[in-house]
């Protein structure tokens, strides 16, 4: 029982590590975790592998609470006189409403989707399918960008307004597939109405806080909050590790991005694609 615990930890702290890099990544953490559990099952229910798939999001999420913190914490320290009001940064305060205004799209079709989506797309076909459709639209996008020496208007994300956002989160909702990319959705979004690639992935991140909180809820209460030892154990293992290694992914990515275009991440995606397609059509 030991050797097995110890085998299942170690299976755990794999996939937080991938899911704490592909979550930031425009290449689809949904995908990438199917496509592990391929070769690396764990020896769990498949109850709580369904679950924990998706609650050790919420360890990288917190990766983004912690290095966003000044921004994202809304309440300042009171000065004398100040009523209530005075308590609130207002600019933070607009910023979350964005976010709200932004996720509303995913959670009205995502929601109610969620088993039926889980039932029909959690597939390798449709993996291997979305990583190469959205592979090209990131080469294409960016050869048009740059074609057309198209400037963004939108440098910081203080800059994104109501109907952005709304934008934004539409383009969320492609997402909902795997094998898309939450963030690779969102930020393409961003770029075609004219934000920077850094300025839109920086709104992601805080898009993704109430989305994944969301949907790590959803999971744990479908699947009860009575767990074993061992199960603890495991999920405690998926989040820690997908938190640490998120906080890396998050601050290199950003700093990629800065200077680079998608193009590697779209040929990246074409290749895995191609090579999950062709895999999976051998295996059968």
């Amino acid at each position: 029982m030991e050797i097995n615990l110890l085998l299942e930890s170690l299976k755990a702290l794999l996939f937080g590590i991938v899911e704490g890099i592909t979550e930031w990544l425009p290449i689809s953490s949904t995908g990438h975790m199917i496509l592990l559990d391929e070769f690396i099952r764990l020896g769990m229910s498949d109850a709580f592998k369904e679950m924990f798939n998706v609650v050790i999001q919420f360890g990288a999420i917190m990766a983004v609470v912690v290095i966003y913190w000044n921004k994202l914490w809304p309440f300042k320290m009171p000065q004398k006189g100040e009523g209530a009001l005075g308590l609130l940064k207002m600019d933070t305060v607009e910023l979350w409403l964005k976010v709200v205004v932004a996720i509303l799209p995913s959670a009205v079709v995502g929601i109610p989707l969620d088993d039926w989506m889980d039932a029909h797309l959690h597939t390798a076909p449709v993996v291997a399918a979305m990583l190469i459709l959205y592979g090209v639209a990131f080469i294409v996008v960016e050869r048009r960008q740059q074609a057309r020496r198209v400037r963004p208007r939108v440098h910081d994300v203080s800059l994104i307004d109501y109907r952005l956002a709304l934008i934004i989160g539409m383009f969320q909702v492609l997402s909902l597939i795997p094998g898309t990319s939450r963030s690779g959705a969102t930020i393409l979004g961003g770029m075609l109405v004219g934000c920077t690639r850094a300025a839109t992935a920086e709104f992601s991140f805080y898009m993704a806080i109430p989305t994944m909180a969301g949907a790590s809820l959803i999971k744990l209460l479908k699947f009860g909050f009575s767990f074993t030892p061992a199960e603890l154990l495991i999920l405690a293992i998926g989040c820690i590790s997908a938190f640490v290694v998120s906080v890396i992914a998050i601050k290199t990515f950003i700093g990629y991005i800065k200077k680079n275009s998608f193009t590697v991440f779209g040929w990246y995606r074409i290749v895995l694609g191609a090579l999950v397609a062709l895999y999976f059509l051998i295996a059968k």
